[in-house]
């Protein structure tokens, strides 16, 4: 009895992964903003490669948009899509992470250019979570993925710390996961530049 209900929630728990993927894929595709879980905390995110999309993320999040955002991507096999130059050694890093890890990149390209740092400078992060996983994948596009805070307030860990501002300022708030309060932490960044050399930024 307690296998067959074990095995009913994890059916219920994949159809509503699902019904959310879908969701958010036409939100999407629209140009429109998504609340979602990442890898790491939850996160308001749209098109990477559409410009009116990133700037509605910076108008929710009352954020200056010459900060940069960072983007998920669902493998390092598309890193050479969006950056110039990819270090050899960005790889290495990747596979040896123990935490989630966003790297950012000189040289960023065919993204949306308001979301880019100096130097044409981009964070991507390759999310082992497979929510943020599938719906990466299935996109086939970079997806923002920036803090669901109003800037200058603290980073929400949970979804019930997020702010109403963020949850009635997108499209779509996906339903999996909000029920977790497990408190989830940033992800590690490392600035790594052409010539191989990185330093660690958080």
């Amino acid at each position: 009895m307690l296998l067959l209900m074990k095995k009913e929630n994890i059916q219920q728990a994949r159809a509503q992964q699902e019904a959310d993927i879908v969701q958010c894929l036409k939100v999407l595709s629209a140009g429109g903003l998504i609340l979602y879980p990442t890898d790491t905390v939850w996160g308001i995110g749209c098109d990477a490669t559409n410009p009116e999309a990133v700037q509605r993320v910076y108008q929710l999040k009352q954020r200056n948009d010459s900060k940069a955002l960072i983007v998920l991507i669902d493998s390092a096999d598309h890193l050479d899509h969006y950056v110039v130059d990819v270090p050899a050694i960005a790889r290495e890093l990747i596979d040896v992470a123990v935490k989630p890890l966003t790297i950012i990149y000189e040289g960023a390209y065919n993204l949306a250019p308001n979301l880019l740092g100096a130097e044409d400078s981009v964070g991507i992060r390759i999310p082992n979570d497979e929510f943020c996983h599938r719906l990466c994948e299935r996109f086939g596009k970079p997806i923002v993925s920036t803090s669901a805070n109003v800037s200058g307030q603290p980073t929400a860990k949970t979804f019930a710390e997020i702010d109403d501002v963020i949850k009635g300022g997108v499209d779509h708030v996906v339903e999996y996961r909000r029920t977790d309060n497990t408190p989830h932490q940033p992800s590690n960044i490392i600035l790594l530049s052409r010539d191989g050399t990185f330093k660690i930024i958080r």
